[in-house]
């Protein structure tokens, strides 16, 4: 039984080393003392009982003074291809989790444990309905992630004309002031005709409780492929049309790609591509969605259940 809880939200401006050098990546550097000083007096006040990490440059500063002040960290690595500060983070922490088997030989064997992904549940359940949705058409769900992504939107804008003669399109746009890419395809979206506009759901931002209803209508989901959307869209069997981010730390989401493409569960678009190639994979993978649909079974070692429970059990074992 998980219970509900509260979380508090700290603030935490934290710096980080990258391989490119430029005016941001030194301002970067410069604020790496900062982050540290952050966090000494975040963890002098908080005093947790445990930390636990996702990895990432933010959490080195937290990760570091957690282990100076002998508190236990754990952390989890959700990649196929861990980033320095991982690394970094590795060595601080009591117990290691990572997603993929892959993964292991980056860090110590003694701690490190293959937990799989946690996923979360509202993936599966129909909560909210953000629209009434007739399915009498294949459904394409197509998302930015949280914040959404100008370059998919770009493409999207070029072809969605021709998406909606065949297809309903549920479309996650994101709100970035600075493209204005949602109020541009809602201008786009009410110069359509009558019977094009009914079959596109247009949206910023899906919320936990819509988004199982989300899923449940999609057959094909393009988006881009961070390890969250890997093993949700791995935990539910559905075809994934892959955008990886370009500059993904160590072109982790290029791996997870390549794994959905290599098992036939999916297939990737390179976004500096041209639109019309996008248009024709989701042709190719509509008219074939069932031999996608079949191919997951090839995916299998890759999904655990509860691994939330399990990683709960392991952070609360007593040694």
């Amino acid at each position: 039984t998980f219970i509900s809880l509260e979380a508090t939200f700290i603030s935490l401006e934290a710096g980080r080393l990258t391989r490119v050098m430029s005016v941001s990546s030194l301002i970067g550097i410069l604020k790496i003392p900062i982050g540290f000083l952050q966090a000494f007096f975040i963890i002098n006040k908080y005093r947790p009982n445990y930390i636990m990490s996702f990895g990432g440059y933010l959490a080195l500063p937290i990760v570091f003074w957690g282990y100076i002040f002998r508190i236990p960290v754990f952390t989890h690595e959700q990649t196929i291809k861990p980033g320095l500060a991982n690394k970094f983070i590795g060595f601080f922490s009591k117990k290691i989790f990572v997603s993929f088997d892959e993964v292991k030989n980056n860090f110590p064997a003694n701690k490190t444990y293959v937990s799989g992904n946690p996923i979360k549940q509202s993936i599966f359940k129909i909560e909210k309905k953000p629209f009434e949705l007739k399915k009498n058409l294949p459904v394409i769900y197509i998302t930015g992630g949280s914040l959404g992504s100008h370059s998919i939107n770009e493409h999207i804008k070029k072809i969605i004309v021709k998406l909606l003669n065949c297809y309903i399109v549920i479309h996650q746009v994101g709100d970035t002031k600075e493209y204005h890419d949602y109020e541009d395809l809602l201008f786009l979206k009410n110069k359509l005709p009558k019977e094009l506009q009914v079959r596109y759901f247009l949206a910023k931002h899906f919320f936990d409780d819509q988004i199982g209803y989300i899923y449940d209508k999609a057959d094909l989901v393009i988006g881009r492929s961070g390890a969250n959307t890997f093993f949700e869209l791995l935990a539910l069997k559905k075809p994934a049309l892959f955008i990886p981010l370009p500059w993904s730390s160590g072109r982790e989401q290029q791996h997870h790609a390549e794994i959905f493409a290599k098992a036939g569960c999916g297939e990737i678009f390179h976004q500096i591509t041209p639109s019309e190639k996008l248009l024709r994979l989701i042709n190719q993978m509509i008219d074939g969605i069932d031999y996608y649909k079949n191919n997951f079974k090839n995916l299998s070692k890759f999904y655990k259940k509860n691994v939330s429970k399990y990683l709960l059990d392991e952070i609360f074992k007593q040694d």
